[in-house]
């Protein structure tokens, strides 16, 4: 089930002064599922660097997981596809 991520969007409601606030992140694959994560700020930090880099993202809903791909070097299977626009 698992899909290429062919949108990413992500929400930060702000918190209380001094609170890191809240983030909500939205997958969309490419059969247009929508599929919702929250993150820890942290966690998001982390998501951004890898979403902004020249990898493949893919969902894998069942697992609740987000796969990166082709981070250093190139997967196989992965000719042919691209990462969403940055």
């Amino acid at each position: 089930m698992t899909r290429p991520v062919k949108t990413l969007n992500a929400n930060w409601t702000a918190g209380a002064d001094g609170d890191d606030g809240r983030f909500d992140v939205l997958f969309i694959t490419d059969d247009d599922e929508r599929h919702y994560a929250a993150p820890s700020p942290q966690a998001m930090t982390a998501l951004m660097a890898l979403a902004r880099a020249d990898n493949i993202l893919l969902w894998d809903p069942a697992d609740h997981r987000l796969i990166v791909a082709n981070i250093v070097g190139k997967m196989p299977w992965s000719e042919g596809m691209q990462s969403p626009p940055a």
